[in-house]
Formats: C-alpha cells, structure tokens, sequence
C-alpha cells in the first residue's frame, strides 16, 4: 500500500445554529426530556484547552432491536449529542465508528441510506465533524463509499487515517479496519475480530511522532489497550510507538460497548461506552473533552459515560 502524503489541518469551530432550527428539522422525533446538564469539571478548563465532543457506536439502522440494540432510537440519541455540542462549542465533535449498521439481509442501497441519513444528523453540528472507520462501516460498503458520504474537513477521501491541529495539539486518526493480510476491510469481507494497523501506517504514525511538534491525542475504533478478538491484533507495536514517543497524552477508542479505561507506562486509553446500548435517551452515551498542551484532559460524560481528570505521567 503507497503511504499518501500528509498535511496539517487546523480547525476552529463554527458558529452555532440556533437550537431550535435543530431540534424542528424535519424527521425529528417528537418531544423528547430536557437536554442533560453539562457535567461540572473540577476546576476550570483554561481558554487555551482545546474542546472537542466524541461520540462511538451510534449503529443506526431502520431495524427492530436486537437484544438491547435500539437501532432505530441512535438518530434521537444522536440528535442530542448535536444539540448539546451545538451549546456547548467545541472545536470540533469527532465520531469513533460503526456509525451505522445494516439490516439482517444485507442490502447496499438501505445500507447507503441509513449512512445518509446518521451523518444528515450529525452535519446539524455547525463546526468541523471528524470519523473514524469502525468494523460496521464497512460489512455492506468500501472505505470509498463511506467516506464519500461521511468525509472529514480538509481530508482527501482516500485518506482513511490522517492527521489535524487545533492550536497546540495534534490529532492522529487510525484505521484499523485492515485484515491480517493487509487487505481493507471492504463489504463486509472480513472478521470482526481480525484487526490491524498494516505496515505502511505504522510507518506513518512513527513518522509523524518523530516529527510532531505538537502534543498528540489519537483516535481508533477498536482498542489498543489489550489482545484478544476485540483488540486491535498488532496492538503491542503500536502502543510501543506511543510510549517511545513521549508526545501521546491519550488515546480515545470506541467498539467496546460497555466502555473501560485503563492507563499504560503512562498513556491513558479511554474507552468511550455505546451510544447504541439501551432504549430511551438515558441509555445514550457522549462526552466532551478538554485538552490542554501540558497533558491535563477532562473528560466530562453524558448520559451513561464515564467522568475523568487525565493528568500527565511518566512512563
């Protein structure tokens, strides 16, 4: 695989659309509860912290629930999480995969038009929107179609991992959707449990570690915390890059549905819950983040996710 090459993006958000335009657009569910408070830090982020909202396992489908799976319910859910980041500002709202789902008899078309229909919602955000491909972005569809759908601001389509700056920090978007071969993952050609980060972007990623002269914050569908089926399989190599590096203050990862966190020689791997797991709002999950460039994060969760304080430590 030829590695592109890469350049620096930066971002600052947009202003936002008022909320009730948001809320009245055509499709919306209802009335629905009051938008959530946003969680009380302890202490304040400082005006130089970057902000940004995460979101992972959205699923959406215009199917009937399996198990505690509300397909349907993930548009609502998702609505909300744009309604609160519309108030609250961030500089930018980043979505960890398997942003949509498909139905038990795959079809491309209905397939295309639940991606359509989940990134509509989304784009209801006014600042710059980011993806990371997940295992289900891909069982019905290429890493083209989804991205011409889904595309992220200032990326060129065919960049499925890729890189932005925002003020002091930069952000490292992997692609772990490759099989152990090295093929793509690619209409749903592959084993959910047979994840890897191929050669050429570990290539990449240790070339822009080197480089980087920005703290780094990195985001993945499938964790890098551990082995087994639902870890990225080179796992061990790439947090090894981490830690020789010195530069990642941590790393944000989805397709675990029940969320974890753990910290390793130093970097902190944050696993952010399903928003899909559960019916009714109160069993949605997001979070929005504070970063600064000295390593101090706030992790501040909505709905089911978890509050942290992230503080830098050594290896």
């Amino acid at each position: 695989m030829r590695r592109p090459r890469f350049r620096s993006i930066s971002r600052s958000a947009a202003p936002a659309l008022l909320l009730l335009a948001l809320l009245g657009a055509a499709g919306c569910a209802p009335s629905r509860p009051s938008l959530p408070p946003t969680p009380p830090p302890a202490g304040g982020a400082p005006p130089t912290a970057v902000r940004f909202g995460i979101v992972t396992d959205v699923h959406y489908a215009d199917i009937e629930p399996r198990g505690a799976r509300a397909y349907r319910e993930s548009a609502a859910k998702l609505r909300e999480f744009v309604a609160i980041m519309d108030r609250e500002k961030p500089d930018f709202v980043m979505e960890l995969g398997d942003f949509k789902d498909q139905d038990d008899k795959p079809d491309e078309a209905r397939t295309l038009g639940y991606l359509r229909k989940i990134e509509s919602i989304f784009a209801g955000f006014a600042g710059p929107r980011y993806h990371v491909l997940g295992n289900h972005d891909l069982d019905t569809l290429s890493k083209a179609q989804f991205s011409a759908i889904a595309p992220n601001p200032g990326v060129p389509p065919e960049w499925s991992f890729y890189r932005f700056d925002v003020r002091g920090l930069r952000f490292l978007v992997l692609d772990a959707e490759f099989r152990a071969d090295g093929d793509p993952y690619d209409h749903g050609r592959f084993s959910w449990s047979d994840s890897n980060i191929p050669p050429a972007e570990i290539d990449w990623l240790r070339s822009e570690l080197t480089a980087s002269p920005k703290p780094v914050i990195v985001f993945v569908h499938q964790p890098l915390d551990g082995q087994g089926d639902y870890y990225v399989r080179n796992a061990a190599a790439v947090r090894g890059l981490f830690e020789r590096s010195g530069k990642v203050l941590a790393v944000f990862q989805g397709h675990r549905h029940e969320g974890a966190f753990t910290r390793i020689k130093g970097v902190p791997y944050y696993t952010l819950k399903a928003m899909i797991e559960g019916s009714g709002p109160e069993n949605s999950s997001y979070a929005l983040v504070e970063a600064e460039a000295k390593g101090a994060i706030r992790i501040r969760g909505f709905r089911r996710a978890e509050s942290l304080i992230l503080k830098k430590e050594s290896p």
